[in-house]
């Protein structure tokens, strides 16, 4: 579900029951084993995951806008992300399941019965919001860590049969001045997308749609995986400390084609669809193979929210590709609904005419993660200060992200040897 303007309390109660069953339903059919999860440095235990979502709200709502003050005793020192280091929170104590599950039940309870019906004021709104978008990206990284440990795919997904050959090529972008990042009249923006700015950019042209699984397949095949040339430093000393030949769920048939595995199945190689789950460094050696390059992140938003006009695009920017209207089945997959069709949606397209910039997979740019001009943080301050030049950002949303989150000045970032997310790119030219 999306979130019209203005958001009232009845808004932000049914999409953060939405957000509670799509939580619980990533969790239910799990094992208390499968919960504690092997200590990987790219997933959590989920039983800590499940937590830290109510200790998230717990913080920001009943402690921060002042309901209910410490409705939970002892919670910090168990979900606080910040405070308690990574490899550490499989070493912790935890409450069992049921008590967990009794905490997330708990704190949703106190928030909901808090919420007027009506209009919220800005400031209360922004921090509904902040919880809402919280819980949506833990969901989206519970189905990444059901894929990294072959665990079965969310029951209630269902994947498409192959679809045909998606054609390719290029769009060519107009060059000029663009302004980059969120408007402050955004209904909601995070602070590394404030504000916007003016950048210049030169001509290029960007592929019509991403990158397919086949055509990914051919750069594996004709040794791009061996050949140095194609690499980076920081990628080819990854490539060689990992030994990867492949995609990292990809093994070959034994026919000089490939399978891969998709949850905790094995499938043949869809050729059509978009290419996903790679790391930046294996993005950027397909490029350079290609004769190609990643698009920055200013090209990416130029071409997704820009309208071209004579010698140039329009001041005016789209709020999604296709406009303003919300998210839906005929415009992105978004929202668990996946997608094997590299060509479809049609009606999701950006004015330029390029394909599936919402939804679908998330695209790696060739930009780092840096603070816009004038950067001042927001009261959550370690969602973007701390990760800032340390990590590439990527645009669009994946099949897996919530479509009342998404916009065309979203803002994502993960280490480039991140492979579990659900990731492709598509590519570019001057």
């Amino acid at each position: 579900m999306n979130l019209p303007a203005p958001i009232t309390g009845r808004t932000i109660r049914d999409a953060l029951l939405d957000a509670r069953r799509t939580t619980l339903a990533l969790c239910d059919d799990l094992s208390d084993a499968q919960l504690q999860v092997p200590h990987l440095d790219i997933v959590n235990p989920l039983i800590w995951e499940i937590g830290h979502v109510a200790w998230f709200q717990e913080n920001w709502i009943l402690r921060h806008l002042g309901k209910v003050p410490d409705a939970c005793a002892d919670t910090d020192e168990l979900y606080d992300s910040m405070a308690v280091a990574h490899p550490s929170r499989w070493d912790l104590v935890l409450p069992t399941r049921a008590k967990v599950l009794d905490y997330l039940a708990r704190i949703l309870d106190c928030i909901l019965e808090r919420l007027p019906d009506g209009p919220l004021d800005a400031d209360d709104a922004y921090f509904y919001r902040l919880v809402l978008f919280h819980e949506d990206m833990h969901a989206e990284a519970m189905a990444y860590t059901r894929q990294t440990l072959g665990y079965a795919a969310p029951s209630w997904v269902d994947w498409p049969q192959p679809a045909p050959p998606a054609p390719g090529g290029d769009v060519a972008i107009p060059g000029g001045r663009f302004r980059l990042g969120a408007e402050p009249d955004a209904p909601f923006a995070f602070d590394n997308e404030k504000w916007a700015h003016d950048v210049d950019v030169e001509p290029f042209s960007i592929a019509r749609r991403v990158v397919t699984k086949g055509e990914f397949a051919d750069f594996a095949r004709d040794g791009g995986y061996r050949d140095r040339r194609h690499w980076s430093d920081h990628g080819w000393a990854w490539r060689e400390a990992h030994a990867r030949e492949m995609p990292v769920y990809w093994s070959p048939d034994g026919a000089g084609d490939y399978t891969e595995r998709r949850f905790d199945t094995t499938h043949p190689l869809d050729a059509h669809a978009p290419m996903m789950h790679l790391t930046w460094f294996e993005a950027d050696a397909y490029c350079r193979w290609a004769g190609r390059r990643l698009p920055t992140e200013v090209e990416w938003e130029l071409a997704a929210a820009a309208t071209p006009e004579r010698d140039g695009f329009s001041a005016t920017k789209r709020t999604y590709p296709w406009g303003e209207t919300a998210p839906d089945p005929s415009t992105a997959a978004l929202d668990f609904r996946p997608l094997t069709d590299a060509n479809a949606l049609a009606d999701g397209d950006s004015a330029f005419g390029l394909r599936q910039m919402l939804g679908t997979v998330w695209e790696w740019t060739a930009t780092t993660f840096e603070p816009y001009p004038g950067f001042v943080a927001d009261p959550y301050k370690d969602y973007s200060e701390p990760w800032f030049h340390t990590r590439r950002v990527l645009r669009g949303g994946s099949w897996a992200t919530r479509g009342r989150m998404m916009r065309n000045t979203w803002r994502n970032y993960f280490t480039p040897d991140r492979y579990d997310v659900f990731a492709g790119f598509r590519t570019c030219s001057d």
